[in-house]
């Protein structure tokens, strides 16, 4: 289960209702309605609300917040709203929601939270808990995971089901192949189940049992840590068809100096200025890098620049030192892994955290015997407190909102002096 912080909510309080009392607004959206298919283009649209429902492997990306700031980078002018619904221990049935409260029993409040958050698309990751049931409990899964998509239908909104992950290595008894088979044949009844309704199916098993073999992408071999959340998401990605967050560039430099591909523009250098100056016209941030791995895979814009003397450059963006390398390499590509949109990107990543701890602990606060159930009348007076947080939510997903999308930078290219 995630580390759970406790917030200052009382300064964030303080800090929104100065802020609200400046005129900062959120401007309010109507939602339209989405269509899915196993084969339909993906697209996010404005006024969405997105859902991530499902056991640990949704909740435990409260602490990297990876998959938020994927999908919500991917259309920066969209008004679109995410809610991180799961639950460490969950199954199709909300076993893991269970209160010593009882009525409402897990089902319940799985049902409660789902309608409750007005969801136009709903991920679920399921089958990784029932998986250990074997194959005795594959109807039962199969019956629950029925009646979540009947309620979803119900409250017109989309599903994608995902498959689960999975088992890298194990402290436990049981071998590791026969937990991986089993949990494939669960993988595949979901499959079946997608397919037979229309809802689109995404395979995480294989593509993520193939990482695995590559980097270390888990804690304990079946929780991811921050660089199985970074390729899970990028897997994601991927696999709803979306386009690479960047396309190479490449500029001729010299006398017959000008842009061959991607989105760069050439600029006139300061007079005296024996530079290359030039902007790039991204529409997308870059996913930050973790911090506990060198990704395999290409993260950010990646540069060529050819027809150079031999020597060395270095490239500069907004008077930032970002790399200096040969004109070999210049002429190979460089990718650039920092510079004002990674520092943007990681400003923007913590406000989602932030948003996403405050939400948490709405919806789910640690004394809920006592603020919400039978030991309402000791605490209870905290349930305005807790319906308040939707204001500091609000504030801040607005301030997400007007932080994703790209600012704009200058670059320079130098010989190295």
């Amino acid at each position: 289960m995630r580390q759970r912080k406790v917030l200052a909510a009382l300064g964030y309080t303080i800090f929104v209702l100065l802020s609200l009392s400046c005129g900062l607004s959120v401007a309010q959206t109507t939602p339209q309605q989405t269509t899915a298919s196993q084969t339909s283009s993906f697209e996010l649209k404005n006024g969405e609300r997105v859902v991530f429902l499902g056991n640990s492997l949704f909740e435990n990306d409260f602490q990297y917040g990876y998959l938020e700031l994927a999908l919500s980078t991917r259309w920066p002018d969209r008004d679109i709203t995410f809610r991180n619904l799961g639950w460490t221990g969950d199954n199709v049935y909300g076993i893991a929601r269970s209160t010593i409260t009882n009525p409402p029993t897990g089902y319940d409040l799985l049902m409660e939270s789902l309608t409750k958050a007005k969801p136009t698309l709903v991920f679920l990751a399921y089958g990784g808990i029932e998986a250990q049931d074997g194959e005795a409990g594959l109807g039962y899964f199969t019956e629950g995971l029925t009646k979540l998509l009947d309620k979803i239908d119900q409250l017109g909104a989309q599903a994608i089901l995902l498959s689960p992950i999975p088992v890298l290595t194990t402290d436990l008894t049981q071998n590791v192949a026969s937990r991986n088979a089993m949990l494939e044949t669960y993988a595949a009844a979901m499959a079946k189940l997608a397919s037979q309704r229309g809802k689109r199916y995404i395979d995480l098993f294989n593509p993520i049992q193939e990482i695995g073999r590559k980097t270390v992408i888990t804690d304990n071999g079946i929780h991811l840590n921050e660089t199985g959340y970074y390729y899970l998401t990028t897997t994601l990605e991927q696999r709803l068809g979306l386009a690479p967050r960047f396309t190479p560039v490449t500029i001729t430099a010299g006398k017959q100096a000008g842009v061959t591909t991607g989105s760069a523009k050439l600029l006139p250098a300061a007079k005296g200025e024996p530079a290359l100056t030039f902007a790039i016209d991204e529409t997308l941030l870059p996913l930050p890098l973790p911090a506990d791995d060198k990704p395999v895979t290409n993260n950010g814009p990646l540069l060529k620049i050819t027809g150079l003397k031999k020597g060395f450059y270095t490239l500069t963006a907004d008077t930032e030192t970002l790399v200096t390398a040969s004109a070999s390499d210049w002429a190979n590509g460089i990718e650039l892994r920092q510079g004002r949109l990674f520092e943007q990107v990681r400003e923007l990543r913590q406000m989602i955290l932030k948003k996403n701890d405050l939400f948490f602990f709405q919806y789910r606060p640690l004394n809920t015997t006592y603020i919400l159930g039978f030991r309402s009348y000791e605490q209870g007076r905290h349930v305005k407190g807790l319906e308040e947080q939707s204001i500091l939510i609000k504030w801040l997903e607005g301030q997400i909102a007007v932080s994703r999308k790209p600012a704009a930078s200058v670059y320079q290219l130098s010989p190295l002096k």
